[in-house]
């Protein structure tokens, strides 16, 4: 069985959660005694069995590797979609089952909205995803696989320690995570907040008003970049008071089930894929305004010393494990 990765936006120009996501499932997979490699755009002797893409391919991507023979297996981003109300989500079904049934493919195409379908298997990182997979786009549930993100074993075998008086939350300096929002409200409430990670660009306005606020506040706002030593972050883990991220929208943030396997108390967006994976084992805040936020840091910081997250998340070779058997399921089906 020979796996190939694919996805469409080069490293060099983002980073993040999704960069891990993916070299971490290659790796496993390879742990798993599985032939994979990254594929190849300019080597047309490459062959496959599967593609595995991480993002929504075209149709056409996915028409051309059947006519191959390779089976295509999706892992799509659906953080914008998978944080949307419950409305705007029967707004968006209307629309998009009504484009795939009475607009023609060369307009409905570049939104990829029939890879779903055509896809031998797509995955899902939460059960709300799954949902969300045959509730807007049709695919069948035996079509569907829910493949939640692994935890490295550094973070697993990292041992408790006394907790300090920081707050931790490892994220993207950008809008979509809040990072400002939070030092703001961390401000507001007095309660020392530490932000690991570093903006896509350091030219960006949003992460230049962050570190000018960080500067004007060091003891509540603890700012020295990302820390590229695993060791030392699930040390950070295990050292913080509580781990903090109140982005807008989330996948399965890789931070959290960090911070989730060194037993860090959690406060987490009120969002689905928060509720459905960690229900009622972490606190959570509505996305709203500065003010109301502290109140809910505030309120956290507090009872953050008698607080455990209840879940333990697998490893990422247990996790490679898992997209090994979808693999078998798709190469055991008889025709594409």
């Amino acid at each position: 069985m020979k796996i190939l990765i694919d996805h469409p936006n080069p490293f060099l120009l983002t980073h993040g959660g999704f960069q891990i996501q993916i070299e971490q499932t290659q790796t496993a997979i390879r742990g798993n005694g599985v032939d994979v490699e990254a594929l190849r755009w300019w080597d047309d002797s490459q062959g496959a069995d599967v593609i595995h893409y991480f993002g929504r391919p075209g149709p056409g991507y996915i028409e051309s590797a059947h006519k191959k023979q390779i089976r295509v297996v999706i892992s799509p981003l659906l953080s914008a979609m998978g944080s949307r109300s419950k409305g705007l989500l029967w707004i968006q079904r209307l629309v998009t089952r009504g484009g795939l049934w009475g607009l023609p493919s060369m307009l409905t195409a570049p939104f990829g909205w029939n890879s779903f379908r055509l896809a031998d298997a797509c995955i899902a990182n939460t059960p709300w995803e799954a949902h969300l997979m045959s509730y807007m786009f049709g695919v069948l549930p035996r079509k569907v696989h829910v493949v939640p993100n692994g935890i490295e074993e550094v973070f697993a075998r990292s041992q408790p320690v006394a907790r300090g008086p920081w707050l931790i939350c490892t994220a993207t300096i950008t809008e979509r995570k809040r990072v400002l929002e939070l030092a703001r409200a961390a401000v507001q409430a007095q309660t020392p907040v530490w932000i690991v990670g570093k903006p896509y660009s350091e030219r960006d306005p949003y992460a230049l008003e962050f570190i000018a606020l960080a500067r004007k506040h060091p003891e509540l706002i603890r700012y020295e970049g990302p820390i590229q030593d695993r060791e030392k972050l699930a040390q950070a883990y295990r050292q913080a008071r509580g781990f903090v991220l109140i982005s807008t929208r989330e996948t399965l943030s890789l931070s959290s089930f960090e911070a989730a396997a060194c037993q860090c108390p959690m406060l987490l967006s009120d969002l689905p894929w928060a509720r459905t994976t960690f229900k009622d084992t972490v606190h959570y805040c509505p996305i709203d305004s500065v003010t109301r936020t502290a109140r809910h840091l505030r309120e956290f910081y507090d009872a953050a010393p008698d607080l455990k997250p209840d879940i333990r998340p697998k490893s990422w070779v247990q996790i490679g494990e898992e997209f090994k058997k979808v693999y078998e399921k798709v190469l055991s089906q008889n025709e594409i």
